[in-house]
């Protein structure tokens, strides 16, 4: 779960569905109610551990969070998706394209006619217009990441829905990754301060909205279930791993160095700037009469990169522009991935 929430396109809340421990997942967070929460204060730990399924949820959360910092730490996608597009879409495209078919699979022969498909035609064009209607940008003060925590969390839950995607609707997927990336770093106490409004939104969001699910699969399973497929097929329009990708740099913060520092010379070295989520980059040069370059001093700024836009294109064979088979080899993967999800569940 860990894992498919941190990519775009995929539901944490999908691969609790695939793996069988669904509705196990939402009667532990319902878990956390008034009730337990009394106990808490008051410190009555036997009535907590009697009603609150605290051994599920902390392996589980356990596993989540090993593999955020797997894919921010270890192979860190906020990088991947600038450096290798094709093969890290393209294995999200294939992942969506797996959890559509399994979805669908679990919804009864009888719910799946002709006659019952207006949800899923209904989401699909909501997930699109949602999807094409994408902000160029937003505030990243405390009260929006604590909403963007709040609704990107919902989708943990949500069989069909990337919290990691709606995090990219909202301008917030990289952000947020790059502050987890930072904790470990001298910007950890910055990063940790960042974070807290997320996580605050998210234990909001989760506790509210397990319930609203929670009473909408249990009276209306079939239909709210293909309008969370539809939107799945909406999402495919940006997730297609061929896109034309517009890019918008704004300047993070400045720095003075020596100009003879190492990073300063490797910056000069390069002929054009990297294709990273972030990088430096030399604005001027402070005192260019300077007799010796051991007393020149440069400023030198953190440029941050955004995507603003990205338009799917059918890519045309022995183009330079894109990698064809990167993106074929990361679509492959992501559907035998799930399937393979899919095989461990039925043995």
């Amino acid at each position: 779960m860990g894992s498919a929430d941190i990519v775009p396109g995929v539901s944490g809340g999908t691969m609790a569905l695939i793996t069988g421990i669904y509705d196990r997942l939402i009667y532990a967070i319902k878990s956390v109610d008034k009730d337990t929460l009394v106990n808490v204060l008051k410190f009555r730990l036997s009535s907590v551990f009697k009603t609150f399924h605290w051994k599920f949820l902390t392996l589980l959360f356990t596993g989540i969070i090993l593999a955020i910092a797997f894919f921010t730490k270890v192979v860190p996608l906020q990088i991947y998706m600038f450096t290798h597009p094709e093969i890290v879409y393209g294995l999200f495209f294939g992942l969506i394209v797996g959890s559509i078919v399994l979805l669908i699979a679990e919804i009864s022969p009888d719910k799946r006619g002709w006659k019952n498909m207006f949800p899923l035609v209904a989401g699909a064009l909501f997930g699109f217009w949602i999807v094409t209607l994408v902000p160029t940008d937003t505030p990243e003060a405390a009260w929006f990441v604590f909403l963007s925590g709040s609704i990107a969390i919902c989708a943990m839950i949500l069989p069909g829905i990337s919290g990691s995607y709606l995090l990219l609707i909202m301008r917030k997927y990289e952000y947020i990754l790059t502050q987890v990336g930072s904790i470990g770093t001298v910007d950890t106490g910055t990063a940790i301060l960042n974070l807290i409004p997320f996580f605050a939104g998210a234990a909001v969001g989760i506790i509210l909205f397990s319930r609203v699910l929670s009473w909408l699969l249990n009276n209306f399973h079939a239909k709210t279930l293909l309008v969370l497929i539809g939107f799945l097929i909406g999402s495919l329009y940006v997730i297609w791993p061929y896109q034309n990708r517009e890019f918008q740099d704004s300047v993070r913060s400045t720095q003075i160095m020596e100009y003879t520092d190492p990073v300063v010379q490797t910056i000069l070295e390069r002929e054009e700037p990297p294709t990273l989520p972030e990088y430096k980059r030399i604005k001027e040069v402070i005192n260019p009469g300077a007799s010796f370059d051991a007393l020149k001093k440069v400023e030198v700024e953190t440029v941050s990169r955004k995507l603003l836009s990205s338009r799917p294109v059918i890519p045309e064979p022995g183009s330079s522009d894109v990698n064809i088979w990167s993106g074929i080899y990361g679509m492959a993967g992501g559907l035998l991935m799930i399937f393979f999800i899919s095989f461990l569940r039925r043995s």
